[in-house]
């Protein structure tokens, strides 16, 4: 089986290349070349995605049986995918839990509605409109699958693990593993899912192979622990020990801070069923394992995620109004 994979060499595509090398899928990455592939296994094809001809293109090079697509973030973009890869087995698209509209618990497939997306916003680039393009892409899919095309796309919420160029999980990792008291807003009980990237490539080829033309998945982690029980286990993945401080609004307010600047805090919880997934015989991986990953990469690294939260001064100015009262 040939997989051709659009994107590929950062974060979620890294993992998914890895996930079909394991299949023992043959493997090409169309990208344009801004980043060097970490695997000595797979083919490679330059070309810019947002190019029909290079897609195209990468198409008739590569012949692929499933395509995997990464790096979809346009409406568009997808339907001149599933027109391109109309006749392979499966073209499976990430889409994202923000593509959900409404706020219920939990959020699921074929139930909870999807944002709306208006012209402007397909075309728009702003983390506003993201959610949005998001649920257009999966209207593109579901409208594929109406017309025999086996196009399916996974819904994951915020994804954490080995090689996360986007930092937000690595400011708490940094945090506990530098600091023996750390400030979280509110009562730490802040819940967003979260999903193991592995998870989200396993998912990817799990879908590819059994899932059903036009539909959606939602992939997350089995257990939702709130943000102060991932600090406590972050704490454990590193063997140390942690103190978390919890501090309302007005407390942060003292150190010109506000709940929303602490990554992954949420007011409302945002929880999405996987059990459409797991019918197909997906499993995540136990939290434990993932953060033990997880916490080992951010240690070789020189990541530190600390631009997506509050400096540690501002941190120490709630520290000490809070040890004042």
């Amino acid at each position: 089986m040939n997989a051709l994979v659009i994107g590929g060499t950062r974060f979620i595509g890294r993992h998914t290349v890895a996930a079909l090398l394991d299949h023992d899928y043959d493997v090409t990455v169309f990208n344009r070349g801004n980043h060097e592939i970490p695997f000595e296994t797979v083919e490679h094809v330059v070309g810019d995605r947002t190019d029909p001809e290079a897609l195209e293109d990468a198409a008739r090079r590569t012949d692929p049986d499933v395509v995997i697509d990464c790096v979809a973030y346009h409406p568009d973009e997808v339907r001149r995918a599933v027109e391109v890869f109309a006749d392979v087995n499966a073209y499976v698209v990430i889409s994202s839990g923000a593509a959900y509209g409404a706020d219920e618990i939990p959020k699921r497939e074929d139930e909870t509605p999807l944002h709306e997306c208006t012209d402007e916003q397909a075309t728009d680039d702003s983390w506003e409109t993201y959610g949005p393009r998001k649920a257009e892409i999966d209207r593109v899919v579901a409208a594929a699958g109406e017309e025999g095309i086996s196009a399916m796309s996974v819904r994951p919420p915020v994804v954490y693990g080995p090689h996360d160029y986007t930092e937000r999980f690595d400011y708490w990792v940094d945090r506990v593993a530098n600091h023996d008291r750390v400030v979280v807003p509110g009562d730490g009980d802040s819940l967003r899912h979260m999903v193991f990237v592995e998870d989200v490539a396993s998912a990817l080829v799990r879908v590819a192979e059994d899932g059903d033309p036009g539909a959606s998945y939602n992939v997350g982690d089995r257990r939702l622990p709130v943000l102060e029980e991932w600090i406590e286990l972050v704490a454990d993945a590193l063997g140390t020990e942690v103190e978390v401080v919890t501090a309302n609004e007005r407390e942060l307010a003292a150190a010109d801070l506000a709940p929303e600047d602490f990554p992954l805090q949420l007011d409302y919880p945002h929880v999405l069923s996987t059990a459409k997934l797991a019918g197909l015989g997906w499993a995540a991986t136990p939290i434990e394992e993932a953060l033990a990953a997880t916490v080992e990469d951010h240690c070789n690294s020189e990541r530190t995620g600390r631009e997506n939260g509050p400096d540690r001064a501002a941190e120490e100015r709630v520290l000490g109004i809070l040890d004042t009262i």
